[in-house]
């Protein structure tokens, strides 16, 4: 039980670590907002998942812990922040004399 107590949280940590590494422009929020919401949603979503599967299966309780956690994680973004990509137009056009 403690063991994969650990395994949630460090999942979590590496969830909201990796978030804020790899998507900087969408968490503008405090950077504790983003890694404890990945830390205790992979907490709770892999105790469920264990008392759900009764013990037996702790892999599937860390997929979906780890699941969880990017999921959840993804609530405080904000992607109208974020780097744009696609059909836009930088720069308006000018009108023609």
């Amino acid at each position: 039980m403690y063991v994969e107590t650990i395994a949630y949280a460090l999942i979590g940590l590496t969830v909201g670590f990796g978030a804020l590494v790899l998507l900087p422009g969408y968490f503008p929020a405090a950077r504790v907002l983003t890694v404890s919401t990945a830390l205790v949603a992979a907490l709770l979503g892999g105790l469920i998942a264990r008392y759900a599967f009764d013990g037996e299966q702790p892999a599937a309780a860390l997929a979906v812990s780890a699941v969880g956690s990017v999921l959840l994680v993804s609530v405080p973004a904000r992607p109208d922040r974020g780097p744009r990509r696609g059909g836009g137009h930088r720069h308006r056009r000018q009108r023609a004399a």
